[in-house]
């Protein structure tokens, strides 16, 4: 059973936590940390890119000239795509490309990522991330004194207004709850600092 030590907001060791073997300390499966963040990927795009066909731009409804006998190539439309202003060949037009995957791939893809932080001695555990007022230059001093790298994903049980809007000016710094992992955010950061009680959700919602 994996364990690791405590610490409190200014970087002191207060103890150790054992962590759960079945979330922290299986074997990381590559294939589902993949398949999780490429679809985490796809539902963040906005699908918006849009472009005109050749029915859609203005102009072209007479024939530019004849059908034979100019040596050229005939021509229907100044608006095909070849003429500049003309229509674009297979045109980009609005769409989803947000899917699903199942939830079973899902959880495997989170335990995954966090057994990975483990690894890698990227997993910080907090006693309590606490903050009394919103103040950006407290918590970028928390973040030095546990020794935080530039990217990090700091986990409370339940929304923090304090500590949320104290780590929205960090860059690379994100906030999250234990209830809504994902093994994007988990990735993408190369330090997970979670709070002791926010530790104990995680490992009640997928052990």
């Amino acid at each position: 059973m994996p364990t690791v030590k405590v610490y409190n907001m200014a970087g002191q060791v207060t103890g150790e936590v054992e962590l759960s073997e079945s979330v922290f300390g299986i074997e990381p499966n590559e294939q589902a940390v993949h398949a999780s963040v490429k679809q985490h990927l796809a539902n963040m795009r906005q699908g918006t890119q849009s472009a005109l066909t050749r029915a859609e731009v203005s102009g072209g409804g007479k024939k530019p000239y004849r059908q034979k006998g100019t040596g050229r190539a005939r021509q229907g439309s100044i608006r095909a795509p070849q003429y500049t202003h003309g229509g674009i060949v297979f045109a980009p037009k609005p769409r989803d490309y947000s899917y699903t995957i199942n939830k079973k791939l899902t959880r495997l893809a989170i335990k995954s990522a966090l057994s990975q932080k483990v690894l890698d001695g990227a997993l910080v555990v907090v006693d309590s991330i606490e903050m009394p007022e919103i103040k950006t230059k407290t918590f970028v001093k928390f973040l030095e004194d546990v020794n935080c790298g530039n990217k990090a994903l700091v986990v409370t049980p339940e929304v923090n207004k304090n500590v949320v809007k104290s780590a929205s000016n960090i860059p690379g710094v994100q906030t999250t709850i234990a209830s809504i992992l994902s093994a994007y955010d988990i990735v993408n950061a190369n330090t997970f600092i979670v709070d002791k009680a926010a530790l104990k959700k995680i490992e009640e919602v997928y052990a």
